[in-house]
């Protein structure tokens, strides 16, 4: 069988030199991606202008300045093409709408709006529950159409973070979703809420609940129709420096804030990110998933490049299970992601290679072929590999992306690689916050390296900070983040000391996250500022850099590294990957479910084995190892609670929920 796979491989390099595709052409040199200036040793993008000083970008086109201008290019650009698409229930295949009648639409819906009595201008903020779909668009840009400002609401965010959210907004109405939505905002009721907009049909018993409240229940529908009937003219479109969105931040304590960004903040953003991508940027053939919520900016941006360009968005069937179904009905050409899908992806893969060393064997060549084409700078799935062994992997996507933007969290290197390679597709990696819009850095057009977050984009400028208690200063060339642009927010809405702790005198936003910039101008992240303890002994502990290790382990899906400063050491909760434990445990003749599989001694020594390995590898001291492990059989979600919506531990209630168990370990340990 190896002799037939030996031929294979022959065959393929000799079709592969017959069609060598050229390498790509970074837009400079690789080895020089930022522009550092002054004793601060400030980093600002190649592609910033240079006159009077660094100048910051506003816009890239001057007809978008405004989110409220956004549609109009798109239609023009795309000469009417599909904008918004949706999965019929029927077919199962996706219908659209175009640009024009996107816009039509969001200018009813906000001529609804008015004319049930909201003040045109951004005084009036509106609320936004649902998943994502076109209505949520169509809000989001009829409230545009009149000046106002959205606020989106979530699920995760629970019952009291969203009464505190619309009562600081003093919000009279919100758009719900369905039915559940209606009902979560009608227990303990915030008394400025007055109206609610479903979008979803609701029941009748819901309707007198909320009469009962003094709430009305609109129809959707209804407004939108309300509108055509009473066209509002918009008066006094939008103005860059008006706010647009107030975007509250789970966080992982205390109350919500609420990040209040402004329409230049936004175009500011999405047109440094269409001047960074160069030729990649997104344009009117493109079609992107839309699966990320879009309560948060990330999502938001992504929406954003693509109108501007004239793309078109097909939002997903609202189950994340079946999101490889709703790609292969959509076949996108972008989609942004999260590590976790990559992950997932990585895992699938390798896992079902393990059945067939013939298999293994093509599959671990063609991505080593694939890899020697990256350090040359070519990518593409035309080869005899794609073909013949990542073809698979390619369709489960749909069969045609060509970008994918990835954030929210670090991704591997070697599974960033093995995403290039397996789906020959350009993967930029993104780092960012609320704060600033969400993309703050990209990876730049033809760096194929890994385990960096890239450059500054042309909007702002990064320098670093001096953390003493955690032994970073930037003279060494590690220390906070911090970012400083028209991508920076105004503040948190209604509250200036918070503002104060964030943003400095100079208008530099402190972000939390340190970081380090490597010889060629890029940013790796390498720690997180708040998130740190002291242990007994006096050390300080950051435990996602320990967790950020740990999860390099095959067996590991999630962890929670916790510590206490009573204690002299670190202990963990590990929730193992099912797919691996499983397989290990058959191989040893274990049987049983997977939480009889967690309580097996055998397999807990040999994940401790493995993340200690991993630790020893990765730097730790041994102060820094766990000295005793939970396995967990659930995953931590955002549905129970243990997750916020951006896929970040919420490490309070993850010690409250593991309290028994942290408690065992420390008596045990004590």
């Amino acid at each position: 069988m190896l002799a037939i796979a030996g031929i294979g491989v022959a065959a393929a390099s000799a079709y592969y030199w017959a069609r060598k595709p050229r390498p790509s052409q970074p837009p400079f040199d690789l080895q020089h991606q930022t522009i550092v200036e002054g004793p601060e040793l400030i980093h600002y993008s190649r592609f910033t202008q240079k006159g009077n000083g660094m100048k910051f970008m506003r816009y890239l086109y001057e007809d978008t300045k405004t989110l409220y201008d956004v549609f109009p290019r798109g239609a023009r650009i795309s000469n009417n093409g599909p904008c918004l698409g949706w999965r019929n229930a029927t077919t199962k295949e996706y219908q659209w709408m175009n640009y024009k009648e996107t816009m039509s639409r969001s200018q009813n819906f906000g001529s609804g709006l008015v004319a049930l009595g909201l003040k045109p201008g951004p005084d009036t903020l509106v609320g936004v529950y649902s998943q994502n779909n076109p209505e949520w668009v169509l809000s989001e840009y009829g409230l545009y159409s009149n000046s106002m400002v959205v606020v989106p609401l979530y699920d995760t965010l629970g019952p009291d973070a969203s009464r505190f959210i619309i009562n600081q907004a003093e919000m009279s109405l919100v758009i719900c979703e369905n039915e559940d939505k209606c009902k979560s905002l009608l227990t303990d009721t915030p008394a400025c809420l007055k109206i609610m907009v479903h979008i979803k049909p609701i029941s009748n018993a819901t309707v007198e609940l909320a009469k009962s409240k003094g709430i009305t229940t609109l129809s959707f529908e209804y407004v939108e129709n309300l509108g055509a009937q009473n066209k509002h003219k918009p008066t006094v479109p939008p103005k860059p420096e008006d706010l647009c969105i107030v975007c509250y931040t789970s966080g992982t304590t205390g109350n919500p804030k609420g990040v209040m960004l402004t329409h230049e903040n936004v175009i500011a953003d999405a047109s440094a990110i269409l001047l960074h991508m160069g030729d990649e940027k997104p344009n009117k053939t493109d079609v992107m998933i839309s699966f990320l919520p879009l309560a948060h900016m990330l999502e938001r941006i992504s929406h954003l490049v693509l109108y501007i360009g004239g793309g078109s968005i097909g939002f997903f069937g609202g189950d994340v299970r079946h999101l490889m179904d709703d790609m292969v009905a959509l076949k996108p050409t972008i989609t942004p992601a999260v590590p976790r899908i990559f992950n997932r992806i990585y895992d699938k893969v390798q896992s079902g290679l393990k059945s067939s060393s013939v298999k293994r064997f093509l599959f671990n060549t063609a991505l080593s072929s694939k890899e020697n084409d990256l350090r040359r700078g070519i990518m593409g799935k035309n080869t005899i590999w794609d073909k013949l062994v990542l073809k698979k992997v390619q369709d489960a996507m749909g069969g045609r992306i060509r970008l994918i933007v990835v954030g929210s969290a670090p991704l591997a290197g070697a599974v960033m690689t093995f995403m290039r390679c397996a789906l020959g597709c350009v993967i930029i990696e993104c780092y960012g916050l609320t704060e600033c819009a969400a993309p703050t850095t990209l990876t730049v057009n033809g760096d194929f390296t890994s385990e960096h977050v890239g450059t500054p984009i042309p909007c702002c400028a990064i320098k670093l900070v001096d953390v003493p208690d955690m032994n970073y200063f930037a003279v060494s060339g590690r220390g906070e983040i911090c970012i400083k642009g028209t991508n920076v927010f105004k503040g948190y809405f209604k509250d200036p000391e918070k503002t104060k702790e964030t943003i400095d005198k100079d208008g530099w936003l402190h972000t939390g996250d340190i970081g380090t910039f490597l010889d060629n101008g890029t940013l790796k992240i390498i720690d997180r500022k708040k998130h740190i303890f002291k242990l007994s002994q006096g050390e300080y502990i950051a435990p996602e850099k320990i967790e950020s290790l740990y999860m390099k382990s095959q067996y590991v899906a999630q962890v929670f590294v916790h510590g206490e400063s009573i204690k002299s050491c670190v202990i963990g909760i590990i929730v193992p990957d099912e797919e691996f434990i499983k397989q290990y445990a058959e191989i040893r003749g274990f049987f049983g479910s997977f939480s009889v599989l967690c309580n097996v001694a055998e397999i807990k020594q040999l994940i401790m084995n493995d993340i200690t390995e991993l630790g020893k590898k990765g730097g730790l001291k041994s102060f820094e190892q766990v000295k005793d492990i939970y396995l967990h059989p659930e995953l931590f979600t955002v549905q129970n609670g243990l997750l916020t919506p951006v896929l970040k531990s919420k490490r309070p209630d993850l010690r409250t929920y593991f309290k028994r168990q942290l408690e065992e370990m420390y008596s045990k340990l004590d």
